[in-house]
């Protein structure tokens, strides 16, 4: 590797970190899509949106894990592309109503912006530039369905958003991994980042819906309850799954590490995200109501939200050592039972019950496994390691 991509990885830059605060709003409008429609359609929609930004936050990580984002070219490039990814989110809430053929016209041109980018960085790389063409035809056809779904209603419009995110996420996978390369430290870097930004807005969900309900000592408790479980899903994946996952990247080459770095971080990190935005669209109802029953959409975010994430783990540790592992497993499936609880008891309590099967988890993994803990943090890859 070059000096030049080797001092790359170190960090991510000012311009990416300014890039992604886009992704922050767009998770909150998800949010505001979700607490405005608390139905199973509703959470349909918000499902929807977000697999759409993550499609495209996910295709600039892979853009700027190769291209030096703060060159003059690519520097204007990604901030007419970052204008046009706002304008999207503006139109979150009603991307399936008035403003849905503006939300896929800014989405078109989100797609168009990274694929000249990869294309222009590839101009000298045969093998990257003919896999940056493989990717075009999903890429630009998911982006056309979603224009399209603008103009029609009805069923259909979830129909061709849905077909829209099939062929523009999944659609690379039968293109294989020819070509692409990761950068391990960078790449890493990349993602637990996103992951801040995600707990970030679960954060903000619950300053809001504090804020709106009037901190009385059931919602200051509710909120306490709260951070705990966002502190949690950064700790489950800082303590050192991020180490863990980079030394993984680091020691693969080729096409496995291409192969690992895709469904490891583009496809298994989306239910994370998802995860945590469900969580935080249900604390806002929460702290609303902490003497009250939830409804079912919301208790399924505050149980499924948690649930969905730690099932996350558990598909990539399927996916990196063939196994499911134990109490990751067991964390997800008492988060998952506990639905049909959070429904009958008051949300306070259905809160404490998740936030307690959290703390009953980190104490495992603390005790269980601290030498495996030690050893991993003790084996930490440097920065420039690929």
């Amino acid at each position: 590797m070059s000096e030049q991509h080797a001092e790359r990885e170190q960090r991510v830059t000012p311009v990416e970190l300014f890039f992604d605060l886009v992704f922050v709003f767009g998770f909150t409008q998800v949010t505001t899509v979700l607490s405005d429609d608390p139905t199973w359609g509703g959470v349909g929609h918000g499902l929807l949106i977000l697999a759409a930004l993550w499609w495209a936050w996910a295709a600039y990580a892979w853009l700027t894990n190769t291209v030096d984002p703060e060159v003059g070219a690519v520097w204007g490039a990604m901030l007419v592309a970052m204008a046009a990814m706002f304008v999207a989110a503006l139109a979150v809430p009603d991307s399936f109503g008035s403003h849905g053929v503006v939300f896929g016209v800014a989405f078109l041109i989100v797609n168009v912006m990274y694929l000249i980018l990869y294309a222009l960085a590839a101009r000298g790389d045969r093998d990257l530039l003919a896999a940056v063409l493989r990717s075009a035809p999903a890429a630009l056809s998911g982006a056309g369905l979603i224009v399209a779904a603008g103009f029609v209603e009805g069923w259909l419009r979830p129909t061709l958003w849905l077909a829209a995110l099939v062929v523009g996420l999944f659609g690379p996978l039968l293109g294989g991994t020819s070509g692409w390369r990761v950068q391990p430290a960078h790449f890493v870097e990349r993602h637990g980042l996103i992951v801040i930004i995600a707990v970030g807005e679960s954060l903000i969900a619950i300053s809001l819906g504090a804020r709106g309900a009037g901190l009385g000592i059931g919602v200051i408790v509710a909120a306490v309850l709260g951070l705990a479980v966002a502190t949690s899903f950064w700790l489950a994946y800082f303590d050192f799954f991020s180490i863990r996952g980079q030394q993984i990247l680091s020691d693969q080459s080729g096409a496995q590490r291409t192969a690992l770095a895709r469904d490891v971080y583009t496809y298994l990190h989306l239910p994370m995200v998802a995860g945590i935005v469900l969580f935080a669209f249900a604390m806002k109802t929460t702290l609303a109501q902490v003497g009250d029953e939830l409804a079912t959409i919301p208790a399924l975010g505050l149980c499924g939200g948690p649930a969905l994430y730690l099932f996350a783990y558990v598909a990539i540790r399927l996916r990196v050592a063939r196994t499911l592992g134990g109490g990751r497993l067991v964390a997800a499936v008492a988060c998952a039972l506990l639905l049909p609880v959070a429904i009958v008891v008051p949300a306070l309590v259905a809160l404490a019950l998740v936030a307690a099967v959290w703390v009953g988890l980190h104490a495992y993994e603390i005790i269980w496994w601290r030498e495996a803990r030690a050893r991993i943090r003790a084996l930490r890859v440097p920065a420039s390691a690929s």
